[in-house]
């Protein structure tokens, strides 16, 4: 609860920031803010507490989370400040709204009462709209902003009808009553409909086949940081809030509903994968990418009571390679109209460094060691297989084949190609983001037990 309170605090200094003229400072003092609040969110690993009629629960799982997204949030607001270099004058909004973000972040990842985890998922979803649609004069922007709105508002209310269902069937908003009454034999039909409703409503936030229809266009449209937010940020909160969800809900008993994530996995693996062999444009390829990184952290809903620590290790090994891989694609990209693969032709002759961390940032995506991406796809199918689902382990490493390919479309394109200009100098900030974004992801690679450990 102190972790929400002091987030919420940060984001309505970083709006003073502005009024008093101290633009300059807002990106410093928001990072030295975030890593205060980090270390206050790690001091309460061990402690298990309910706040305010039990709305909000610390746990060793909304802690180890929150610190994830407390760590993503410090690396996309430190490339805010070069990002936002054009736009002086509004960059305490920008910066307030990803402050602000991460509250409902923490708050989709502690709630102890749906009426909370409604509110938390508002709050991230109403500042992604936001920032989808923050570039004004960029018609794509616009229709990025627009389209994620109109099926975010969707989404948010499959996602309310469903919880009124389970109040109407279980008469409380309040998770701890609802796990005790969902072990009843007899359970209103209107429970599982409202569990249904719920995880259709977070399969789209996750951009999960087949609802993913939203997310090629509005990673493409949305501002490069935006989409490095939505793609990292977002889709493990989302992935978090629903794991949550569902082992509060006691789901993991239905067999029925684990027929339905073994397809909905599998589809989202292979949808995404071929279709981002189609592309040419990198917002576009990573935006598949990620619809493919779902179907994979999917697969941590068959085994509710044993996989936390997989679900984090695979959130974390893949946000930090998506982070790494973003900071490039800022640079590379910046001031251009597109961010189609030709830009980064030649990128191993003009920027080796950049082009290195690029190349890593894939390869762990793709589950090549020594990456952490390689040992949490390897974690993930072990347990999988432990669970008896080999056919969908089959699926995956076929998909993870695959996605070799589109990854190494970008990485030739670095090395075999020749540069079409000169790049200007390249912000330290960006390499300070992308060196420690993919060296924590080489450390975890290395040290797997360091974050597997921490929910065993």
């Amino acid at each position: 609860m102190n972790t929400l309170i002091t987030i919420i605090g940060l984001g309505v200094l970083c709006l003073l920031f502005e009024i008093f003229n101290l633009r300059k400072v807002i990106v410093p003092i928001t990072i030295i803010g975030l890593l205060a609040v980090l270390g206050l969110t790690i001091s309460e690993f061990n402690s298990t507490q309910s706040y305010y009629n039990n709305m909000i629960i610390v746990s060793k799982f909304s802690t180890v989370f929150s610190s994830l997204f407390i760590v993503l949030t410090i690396f996309l607001v430190a490339l805010g400040h070069n990002f936002y270099a054009n736009h002086q004058s509004k960059i305490s909004d920008f910066i307030a709204i990803k402050v602000f973000l991460l509250a409902g972040a923490v708050a989709m990842v502690s709630f102890g009462n749906l009426a909370m985890f409604f509110l938390g998922i508002e709050v991230l979803s109403i500042s992604l709209y936001i920032l989808a649609a923050s570039d004004r004069m960029n018609l794509k922007s616009n229709e990025a902003g627009m389209k994620y709105f109109l099926m975010g508002s969707f989404a948010s209310g499959i996602i309310l009808f469903g919880i009124c269902l389970i109040y109407g069937a279980m008469g409380s908003f309040d998770v701890t009553e609802i796990s005790e009454l969902s072990q009843s034999a007899e359970l209103p039909i209107w429970f599982p409909i409202g569990i249904v409703l719920l995880t259709i409503g977070m399969l789209f936030k996750v951009a999960a086949v087949p609802f993913h229809f939203w997310a090629p266009d509005v990673y493409e449209g949305s501002p490069a940081l935006t989409t490095a937010l939505m793609s990292t940020l977002a889709k493990v909160v989302a992935m978090a809030t629903l794991y949550k969800l569902l082992y509060v809900m006691n789901a993991d008993i239905s067999e029925s509903f684990k027929t339905i994530v073994v397809v909905i996995s599998m589809a989202s693996m292979t949808v995404g994968n071929i279709m981002a062999l189609r592309q040419t444009n990198v917002k576009r390829m990573l935006a598949f990418s990620g619809i493919s990184h779902a179907g994979f952290m999917l697969m941590t809903l068959l085994s509710l009571s044993s996989s936390a620590g997989s679900l984090l290790y695979y959130a974390s090994a893949y946000s930090l390679s998506g982070i790494a891989a973003f900071s490039v694609i800022l640079y590379v990209c910046k001031n251009r109209d597109n961010e189609d693969i030709v830009n980064f032709h030649g990128l191993g002759k003009t920027n080796p460094l950049l082009a290195a961390i690029l190349t890593a940032a894939l390869l762990s995506m793709a589950g090549i060691p020594i990456f952490a991406g390689f040992f949490a796809k390897l974690v993930l199918f072990n347990q999988t297989i432990q669970a008896g689902y080999l056919a969908l382990v089959i699926v995956a490493v076929v998909n993870s084949i695959i996605s070799v390919g589109y990854y190494f479309k970008l990485i030739l394109a670095m090395y075999t190609k020749e540069p079409n200009e000169e790049r200007k100098g390249t912000p330290v900030i960006i390499y300070a983001v992308a060196v420690i974004a993919i060296v924590l992801n080489i450390a975890l690679g290395l040290f797997p037990s360091f974050v597997l450990d921490l929910l065993g």
